[in-house]
Parts: structure tokens; sequence; C-alpha cells
């Protein structure tokens, strides 16, 4: 096996995980959980193909992809934040809209496909031996999902809105004694997070396989919950683990198409059983102060 190309493959794997991880790990900071990250990330990669197929512009479908994915998150907020719905029911309810409302609207498009994103190659550090064909010729989306999960680092470790973010998820009855409006800002990163699942869902339609097929986020979103738990809510482990996952589900292809002689039901389900295993891990080992101390519990009081 040529490892270079597992690990390059394994990066382009995993980044729509980490896009959309990054977005629900903002999510539940604040102390919402939203279980509908598959039904977004699926109705931004077909608003997402649908826009670009039509307009030919990659940045306006990506745009349109992310509109549509916080769209809907900004409805699952008002229904659980303001309205106090059951967090649980209601991401479910979002995840099943999510997969119909895609397979609706994008029953025209099956099997349409379009022209390949064309990779940013980064001057002089892409000829850099073994590391620049790695990390300096990727598509955009690889170099935003970076660049967020710096900001993003820095804005939850750094700044004084990351902490306010952080504290509502934590205690939201000492952020209201203090004067935050709590549900304003749950609300505001419910949208922010579906934006993000909407741009991971628009990598897959867009970059990772341009063209539009039923349910071809494959349980993505599910992937990404039990990563945001297997991270304990830090953006660097969500990195680590998004890459773990796309590197065991780059080589279990790799492994099939050099018939190694495993059989290839057990390859296939080799990357949700890691997953399972995680989370098991994480379940025995794992600190529970990790975890948002308000995580699904609304506010009492409509502030």
């Amino acid at each position: 096996m040529d490892w270079a190309v597992i690990i390059f493959a394994a990066l382009q794997a995993a980044t729509p995980l980490l896009l959309a991880g990054l977005g629900e790990l903002t999510t539940e900071k604040a102390g919402v959980l939203n279980l509908g990250v598959e039904g977004m990330m699926i109705i931004g990669a077909v608003v997402g193909f649908i826009v670009t197929f039509h307009s030919g512009n990659f940045f306006l479908g990506t745009l349109a992809a992310a509109a549509a994915a916080a769209t809907a998150a900004a409805f699952f907020g008002v229904l659980t934040v303001y309205l106090k719905t059951n967090q649980v029911a209601t991401g479910l309810a979002l995840t099943i809209f999510g997969l119909g409302f895609s397979a609706f609207i994008g029953l025209d498009y099956e099997g349409k496909t379009l022209s390949t994103l064309k990779p940013l190659t980064i001057p002089v550090l892409a000829d850099i031996p073994y590391l620049g064909k790695l990390l300096f010729q990727h598509d955009v989306f690889f170099y935003f999902a970076l660049a967020m999960l710096a900001a993003l680092y820095w804005f939850f470790a750094k700044t004084r809105s990351g902490l306010i973010v952080r504290a509502v998820g934590e205690n939201h009855h000492a952020a209201v004694a203090l004067g935050y409006r709590v549900n304003l800002i749950r609300w505001a990163a419910v949208i922010f997070g579906g934006a993000m699942c909407g741009v991971g869902g628009a990598y897959l339609s867009l970059v990772y396989t341009p063209l539009w097929a039923q349910n071809m986020t494959a349980g993505r979103g599910w992937v990404v919950l039990a990563l945001v738990v297997f991270a304990a809510w830090r953006p660097l482990r969500l990195a680590l683990g998004a890459f773990i996952f796309g590197f065991i589900g780059i080589w279990q292809l790799f492994s099939q198409a050099n018939n190694i002689s495993v059989p290839a039901q057990f390859l296939s389900m080799t990357p949700y059983l890691a997953t399972i295993i995680a989370l098991v891990f994480i379940s025995l080992y794992a600190r529970q102060q990790s975890t948002p101390q308000c995580l699904t519990q609304p506010l009492p009081i409509r502030l």
C-alpha cells in the first residue's frame, strides 16, 4: 500500500467530519444537543449541489448549503430553546425531515455530476518532499476546516465571548445572574452549528464525490455526534478523532481493493466498530466534568 496516498485520502475523508463536528461542538458547548446533524448535512449536500449545478459556482453553492442548513437549525433552535421541546426528539425529527426533504428535491438530480473542484496548490510549500503532497495540495474546503479549527480553538480558549458561550453551557443560572441573554446565545450557537453542518454536507456533494445520490451522507452525522463525545468537547481532539475515523474508513477501502483475506463485510463495518469502541472507552475512563453541565437542559425561565 502507498501510505502517502492513504493519509492524503484520509485527510479528505476527515474534512466533512471536522466541519460538521466543529459546528456540533459549538452547539453543545452552549448547552444544546442537536441530534439532527445527519439531516442538516444532507440538506446542505442537496441544496449545495442543486445551486452549483445550475450556477456553476462552487462558492455560491456552498453559501446556499450553509444557509439552508442554518435555516433548518434555526427552526430547531426555536422549538428547543424558546418553546422548550425535547431536544432528543426534535433532533431526531430534524434528521428524518432532512433525509425526506433531500430525497424529494433531489429526485431530478440523481446521478448527475459536477466538474471537479481543482485543489489549491500552495507555492513553495507544495514542493516539500512528502509533506507537500500531504498538506499543501488540498481543496479550499480542507483549508477552511483548518482555519475554523484554529479560530474556534482561539475563540473558546482566549476570548471573552467564548468564555460566555462556555458559561451558558456550564451554568445557565449563573449566566442569567450576570445579565447574559442565555436563550439568544444558545440560538446563535445552534444556527452556527447548522451552517457548519451544511458546509460539511456540501463538501460531500461538491468535492468528495461531485454528484448527488440519495442518503449520500451515509451515517456521517451520527459519527460526528460520537466524535464530539470522543473529543471531550475540545476542538483539537475533535480534529484527531476525525482523522482517525477518516483513516480507518480509507484503510478498509484500500484493503478491499488489495484483496486482503478479510471478509469485505467486516472491513466495511470497521469504522463504525472503532467509533463504538471509542465511545465505550470514553464512558469508562473520561472524567464526567468534561461534559457541559447544562447540556440538554432548557432554561426554566423565558429570557
